[in-house]
């Protein structure tokens, strides 16, 4: 390698060794020459409709490979994206997010120019962006550029939130030392200590002392990499295991002692009950936001509960800090002697029974929530990966039993409407790419399953032009309950602000760029349902596909959602 490498090179070889192959985003004027080096580095510029979409795309693949990013101008492009920023830093996804800017004479002389407050102030963006990242860098300077990448980089790893990266026009090709490309960038390993075995020790105790343990995994066991190490526990101890809605496919629903999600007190009464008895809940990457937890009620008690956290671990209400979760996890599988744990038969009283309410009687009756989803689920092969969108989809894709290596979006904590639609383009490219090296539990073929409701998809429809013209595996399944379904149940029932314009859904493949061939459905009874269901041309893998699905504007799913319609009902 030489000894010195321009500073776009160096960043793009950086995100190569990450594991990094796409980059998403939308050219601007103040990042068009830091785009000539994407390509010449060995990465797919992916190039989106807009920066929303852009970030939430980055923010799907990010879950799938761990890591991602985007590219996009300073100003107007930045803050098209930093919702989608916001909701990555929320949820724990790690997204490199790459600002072209004016190049240092410009900012220097405060000029008054485009894409500014035109006051001659630079500073504001990056003073924004400091609230939904854990790292800010600007590349001011050859001498130091390296490194802070690597640092901006690192920071990105160790939280598993975005980073902000600022990268001046006239910095672009500016040659900087490419020593520090010798060496990987890693999350610094944790030694063992007297105070972290007194700890570990503590929560073995724990386990050994407990009558009814339970294991219950949420979705920052993604962000912190303990995913196959709890695994391993949850087949090691043979214990009782659910996850949230946020952990759901973190743990192989095949195994007999793995429940799939727990729903508090929206959950069959015998589970409810047998986890609110529990004398431990171990519980690994816990993010209880209200939206996650079934309104709190999902959340273990405080005196039975450890926590196993970002950086501490939390027995009870003591916290232990400075105890990384893969730390904590890792110890506790090697140095658990099983013979001393609770051992359990598996009962048929936790597992959710699952019905197909099909019969040939019912073929001209409407499709509903409670009879779609059960028979829609037999659609789901391994290595798919289900997006569920805020609303009715988010909550009823639930009831899908998933088979091995399938990952989970669905509505956790920022729920922000539209981003599951980006978020598939992001998925799907991730997933080809982990097909295509090998890397994806040696599965050749699977498929990025959306759900979403009609009015989610008027919000970010144009990704759909993005997915067709990279040819991914995007099956769309659009719900069309006319309107928002979600924002009725909680209030407005009948209110008009409620509503969405009425689009002819399924042209929209072909304004968007798809083949006169592509798969495309409308489904109104269940008979129309279950003929799709046995559609060769829909099942198969390949291929983008689209579906219609008619539903009514007051039907949702059991739960939460049913509970709130309940409530409107009740008042009118």
């Amino acid at each position: 390698m030489p000894d010195s490498i321009q500073l776009a090179e160096y960043l793009f070889t950086r995100l190569r060794q990450l594991g990094i192959d796409a980059v998403h985003g939308v050219p601007g004027d103040f990042n068009l020459t830091l785009l000539d080096y994407v390509e010449p580095a060995g990465l797919q510029w992916v190039g989106n409709a807009n920066e929303l979409n852009a970030g939430y795309a980055a923010d799907g693949y990010a879950r799938i490979k761990g890591i991602g990013a985007l590219i996009t101008t300073f100003g107007v492009g930045e803050l098209s994206a930093i919702n989608a920023i916001a909701g990555a830093y929320a949820e724990r996804a790690a997204v490199v997010h790459i600002v072209g800017t004016p190049d240092r004479p410009t900012q220097d002389a405060r000029t008054l120019v485009h894409h500014t407050f035109n006051d001659g102030e630079f500073g504001r963006f990056a003073q924004m962006a400091a609230h939904v990242t854990v790292a800010q860098v600007d590349l001011k300077d050859p001498r130091t550029s390296p490194e802070h990448i690597d640092h901006a980089l690192t920071q990105c790893l160790l939280h598993s939130r975005p980073v902000y990266i600022q990268v001046p026009v006239d910095m672009v090709s500016v040659p900087v030392s490419a020593e520090r490309l010798q060496s990987e960038i890693r999350i610094p390993p944790t030694q063992p200590s007297a105070y972290s075995n007194e700890v570990i020790d503590k929560v073995l105790g724990k386990i050994y002392e407990a009558k009814q343990p339970v294991v219950l995994v949420d979705g920052e066991a993604r962000a912190f990499g303990i995913v196959e190490l709890v695994q391993r526990l949850v087949e090691v101890t043979g214990w009782p295991s659910w996850t949230t809605g946020f952990g759901w496919g973190l743990l192989d629903e095949t195994l007999p002692n793995v429940y799939g999600i727990y729903r508090g007190r929206f959950d069959a009464p015998a589970v409810h009950t047998f986890v609110q008895e529990s004398d431990l809940v171990l519980c690994f990457g816990p993010h209880f936001s209200t939206t996650n937890s079934y309104v709190k009620t999902s959340a273990p008690k405080v005196d039975a509960a450890i926590y196993i956290a970002h950086n501490e671990v939390r027995i009870g209400d003591r916290i232990f800090r400075d105890i990384p979760a893969r730390f904590a996890a890792a110890q506790i599988l090697e140095k658990l002697d099983s013979s001393k744990t609770t051992t359990y038969t598996p009962s048929t009283d936790l597992s959710r029974p699952r019905v197909n309410k099909y019969s040939e009687a019912l073929k001209d009756e409407a499709i509903t929530q409670a009879s779609f989803w059960p028979m829609v689920s037999k659609v789901v092969q391994t290595g798919d990966i289900i997006l569920g969108e805020t609303g009715s989809a988010g909550h009823g894709c639930r009831d899908i039993p998933l088979p091995k290596h399938v990952r989970t979006f669905v509505p956790v904590t920022w729920l922000s409407i539209g981003y599951m639609l980006g978020a598939a383009q992001g998925a799907a490219l991730a997933q080809r790419e982990l097909i295509a090296s090998s890397q994806y539990h040696g599965i050749q073929s699977a498929r990025t399953i959306l759900f979403i409701g009609d009015g989610s998809f008027q919000m970010t429809v144009q990704e759909l032009g993005t997915i067709i013209r990279h040819d991914l595996n995007v099956t769309v399944i659009l719900i069309n309950n006319d309107g928002y379904t979600i924002e009725r149940v909680i209030h407005g029932l009948k209110q008009g602000y409620n509503d969405v314009a009425s689009w002819r859904y399924l042209q929209a493949p072909g304004f968007f760029g798809a083949k006169d061939d592509t798969f495309t459905a409308k489904v109104k009874t269940l008979g129309e349902l279950q003929d799709l269901l046995n559609t060769e041309a829909f099942t198969k893998a390949e291929g983008f596909k689209m579906v219609e699905v008619i539903m009514d504007r007051e039907d949702v799913p059991e739960g939460p959602l049913s509970w709130l319609l309940a409530k409107q009902l009740g008042k009118n």
